[in-house]
């Protein structure tokens, strides 16, 4: 006797676990034929799981979920409540930072620039780590090894922190929406502890 899914004290869920399977396979570019071939079904059984006729049997989702390349917790996990979160305001460093709940390990920090990068290279820093940013208004410079680039308003750069770095502003503020790994974040951290004045004076600051 197969196990159900979704009664009507958890219809929310059935109905989300349905949109979801649907949404998946639309997004595979799979028809109903294809996904059930798959998944080892008749297309109408899929196509009743899919239209809320058939209950939502658990070895039929199992099977949905391998063939959908996702897991069965996935298939069934529920919204977070949590789902907008507020930034935290660090006035030091005139930036919004905020962590990723998916992600433990990556931060988004938001930060508005004035002063261009430092012209001593001594005033670079490298830590392990990976950094990507995007420039969400006027110019930045973005100082990397031997290197100078200019980064214009929509384009990204990608990098490895190891690679001696910093960054400012050219001929006006800029803004720029940066993602740091733990291992770019935690570097960023020592710079600031340890006096790393150098880099956060190269508009970097610490994340």
């Amino acid at each position: 006797m197969t196990q159900s899914v979704g009664t009507q004290s958890d219809g929310d869920l059935d109905g989300l676990v349905r949109k979801r399977i649907r949404a998946l396979r639309v997004a595979q570019g799979w028809s109903l034929e294809e996904l059930a071939g798959r998944a080892n079904l008749s297309q109408s059984t899929l196509s009743r799981i899919e239209n809320g006729r058939r209950r939502l049997a658990l070895d039929q989702l199992v099977t949905l979920a391998r063939a959908l390349d996702t897991s069965l917790d996935q298939l069934v996990e529920t919204a977070s409540d949590d789902v907008v979160t507020s930034p935290v305001v660090d006035v030091a460093h005139g930036q919004l930072r905020w962590p990723v709940k998916g992600d433990p390990g990556l931060t988004v920090v938001r930060r508005r620039m004035t002063d261009p990068p430092p012209d001593n290279p001594a005033r670079m820093r490298a830590h392990p780590g990976r950094e990507w940013l995007v420039v969400l208004s006027g110019t930045a410079v973005l100082l990397l090894g031997n290197r100078r680039l200019r980064i214009e308003t929509n384009q990204a750069a990608e990098f490895p922190t190891m690679l001696p770095h910093a960054i400012g502003a050219e001929g006006g503020p800029c803004e720029i929406l940066g993602i740091f790994d733990r291992d770019a974040r935690r570097g960023h951290q020592r710079d600031e502890v340890g006096g790393g004045g150098p880099e956060t004076a190269g508009g970097h600051g610490s994340p």
